[in-house]
C-alpha cells in the first residue's frame, strides 16, 4: 500500500487484505516482493500495459498476458493467448481455478494467490 503523504510503501497485514477479498501477492520478480494486490470486482487484467489491474512490468509478460475472472464465486486464471504462458503451480494452464496457495508464475514473476 502507498503512503498518500510520502508516496512509500507501506508495510501492510496481507492477512487482512486476504480475508477481505483474496489477493495476490508477488513472491519473487522485479524488485516488488511482498507488494499485494486484493482481488476486487468481477475482473482484473494481468500483463505490461500501464492500464492493466495488475501492472508486471517485464519483457516476457504480454501487454494482456491473462486474466482474473470470478465465476460463481470463484476465482479462476485465464491465459489470454500470451506468447510465453501462464503457469500455475508450475503447469502451463489455459484457464485454472485458483485454490488458496497456487503459485502463479507470469513472466519473471512468482505471485501467491491467498483466498478469503
Amino acid at each position: 500500500m502507498i503512503d498518500d503523504k510520502t508516496g512509500e510503501l507501506k508495510p501492510v497485514d496481507v492477512g487482512d487484505v486476504a480475508a477481505a477479498t483474496g489477493a495476490l501477492v508477488i513472491r519473487s520478480g522485479g524488485g516488488r516482493v511482498g507488494q499485494s494486490f486484493p482481488l476486487e470486482g468481477d475482473r482484473l487484467v494481468i500483463g505490461r500495459s500501464p492500464d492493466a489491474a495488475i501492472f508486471l512490468d517485464d519483457v516476457t509478460v504480454s501487454r494482456d498476458h491473462a486474466v482474473l475472472v470470478r465465476r460463481s464465486g470463484h476465482w479462476f486464471l485465464d491465459d489470454s493467448g500470451s506468447l510465453n504462458g501462464t503457469y500455475v503451480n508450475r503447469r502451463r494452464i489455459e484457464s485454472h481455478k485458483l485454490d488458496d496457495g497456487d503459485e502463479l508464475q507470469v513472466g519473471k514473476y512468482k505471485l501467491t494467490y491467498l483466498a478469503r
